[in-house]
């Protein structure tokens, strides 16, 4: 008896196609050998498309595979044995996904993390340059200030040494004078 277990578990129930692929595959590849729960479902599937009552559809299919050996405890034990085979697959599954959540959210947050500490220490230079920036533009107009004074001051002295200079000078020439004059 040929199955695809998409037919039995997926296109009826609007589920995510490639979800239920994946946990398909994995029960096609631990099929147990026989008429077992698989065969079983795909019975009832066949019996739900003739429109039959639900109750009718697995006593006939148990009726059916009966004839080839299957029990109640088998048919129990064979479906244990895929829903183990299922849990086996959610939690591979869940292992994947925490992998993926931790490099593509965790990996993701903590570069977020790591980029908001920057931000803080480019704030942290941004004051200190600015802090240093007004010290340099205080010393600036301290030192025009400065400048000013000190060039007044400078001025004041040339014009004092000038005219002290000039006086001097003037002192000398008129004593050279008087000594041509009167000597």
């Amino acid at each position: 008896m040929q199955k695809n277990l998409r037919n039995l578990f997926g296109d009826h129930h609007g589920l995510d196609a490639k979800s239920v692929e994946f946990l398909t595959k994995a029960l096609e590849k631990n099929n147990l050998p026989g008429f077992d729960y698989l065969e079983f479902k795909q019975s009832l599937v066949t019996l739900a498309g003739m429109n039959m009552d639900e109750s009718t559809a697995v006593k006939s299919s148990f009726a059916t595979a009966s004839t080839l050996g299957l029990t109640k405890e088998k048919l129990m034990q064979t479906a244990t044995h895929y829903q183990q085979v299922l849990n086996k697959e959610k939690q591979q599954f869940d292992v994947a996904l925490q992998k993926q959540v931790e490099q593509r959210v965790a990996g993701k947050q903590q570069e977020v993390e790591k980029l908001k500490k920057q931000i803080v220490q480019y704030e942290e230079q941004i004051k200190k340059l600015q802090a240093h920036i007004e010290k340099s533009q205080h010393t600036i107009n301290s030192a025009d200030d400065h400048i000013a004074a000190s060039k007044a001051k400078i001025e004041e002295t040339q014009s004092n040494f000038n005219h002290a200079y000039q006086s001097i000078l003037n002192e000398i020439n008129k004593d050279v004078d008087n000594i041509n004059l009167y000597l």
